[in-house]
């Protein structure tokens, strides 16, 4: 069995013209060349079979045959039918036959010298029609458009900027005929012409969004699941809304700041690239802890007693944990203390953290009884 269409457009035989329109229309975006730079032979390859498979699956024959001609077609000229339908040998056949019957220029040429005669007509795009074989090519076989014109006439004038021989039409791809994708032929391996240096994708500006996270999320992660509404370019050319929900993985030390990128997410306008989706994190405040960087700060208020005698801290980290902090020190003006590891995770080092730093304030007495600041003087050698 030959190439499946249907399962490179990924649809079934069933499909709809609406459906294989946004099936194509999505595919060729994303295996467009321009868009894969650094995977750019398998790009290439792909985007022909997309423009093939469609090219194949969508086009549609009406005629109106008389019983001779509907004898070689074997097909009920009435019915609308698709080339996949059909053998290769079969294929050509009924392809020539409904072809040039409605077109009053290739019926006769086709009834003066027969299938021979139209080998040697204009390829597609001059007044050939696309299941010749061209010059020089096979006369066999399926041999669609030039990819890029079926891609022009989805995008409208190209969101890559092609060099075109006229409006819609691209001059990347020859129409050579041939090989297994007829049609493709080029001046390179891959049946591509080069790209010109000065082509730049119409691509709109990011949209970006905030995501705001608790502090408790970006210590331990979490995952998000955010619903987007945004405006799409349906198989007709026109604006739709369309919902959707992406799942965003918040890693453990991820900051303020950090981005998001969801290529292509963004809403869709005729003849341009759809826009990226970027979500940016945002902090929110926490009620103990500030975060400076990878390190967590708390303040901590303690008794003159406890700051000059010593005292535990008790302290629930972010993750859950009951955390003892044992005073030794005097605490003086400004002292601070560090616990070391026991910050932020440091995204870039796995298993790494940050260090939490307890500042405190001193709680000083409102009244001393006269007792009380003799005993203190005595203590202190005042």
């Amino acid at each position: 069995m030959g190439v499946d269409y249907y399962n490179i457009l990924k649809v079934n035989r069933n499909a709809t013209e609406d459906d294989l329109k946004k099936s194509y229309r999505r595919l060729a975006m994303k295996w467009h060349p321009d868009k894969n730079p650094n995977d750019k032979k398998e790009a290439e390859a792909k985007f022909k079979q997309i423009s093939e498979a469609y090219e194949a699956c969508s086009f549609s024959f009406w005629g109106v045959l008389d019983k001779q001609q509907t004898s070689d077609c074997n097909r009920t000229s009435r019915n609308s039918f698709r080339c996949t339908e059909l053998n290769e040998t079969e294929r050509m056949k009924c392809c020539v036959n409904i072809q040039v019957l409605s077109d009053p220029q290739k019926r006769q040429i086709y009834d003066q010298h027969g299938e021979e005669g139209l080998k040697d007509m204009p390829p597609p795009g001059s007044g050939g029609f696309p299941f010749g074989g061209g010059s020089g090519g096979s006369s066999k076989g399926f041999n669609p458009r030039n990819a890029e014109d079926i891609f022009a006439e989805f995008f409208g004038s190209s969101p890559f900027g092609f060099g075109s021989s006229g409006p819609g039409r691209s001059s990347r791809f020859s129409s050579d005929g041939g090989g297994t994708f007829g049609g493709f032929g080029g001046s390179n391996e891959n049946g591509f012409r080069s790209y010109s240096e000065n082509v730049t994708p119409k691509k709109p500006p990011a949209v970006e969004s905030k995501l705001p996270c608790s502090l408790e999320e970006l210590y331990t992660g979490s995952t998000r699941k955010m619903k987007i509404s945004r405006a799409v370019v349906d198989a007709n050319g026109r604006q739709a809304p369309e919902t959707e929900i992406l799942t965003i993985e918040v890693k453990p030390g991820w900051k303020k700041g950090t981005k998001i990128t969801f290529p292509d997410k963004g809403n869709e306008q005729p003849g341009q690239l759809p826009a990226d989706l970027v979500f940016v994190i945002d902090e929110k405040p926490h009620d103990v802890y500030i975060r400076d960087s990878n390190d967590l700060l708390i303040t901590k208020k303690v008794s003159l007693a406890e700051g000059l005698g010593g005292t535990t801290v008790q302290l629930k980290t972010l993750d859950g944990r009951d955390l003892s902090v044992p005073v030794t020190e005097i605490v003086s003006p400004g002292y601070e203390l560090v616990v070391a590891r026991e910050g932020m995770p440091i995204a870039k080092e796995p298993g790494n953290r940050g260090d939490l730093k307890i500042k405190f304030e001193v709680r000083f007495p409102t009244n001393l009884t006269p007792e009380q600041r003799a005993g203190l003087k005595r203590t202190l050698g005042g």
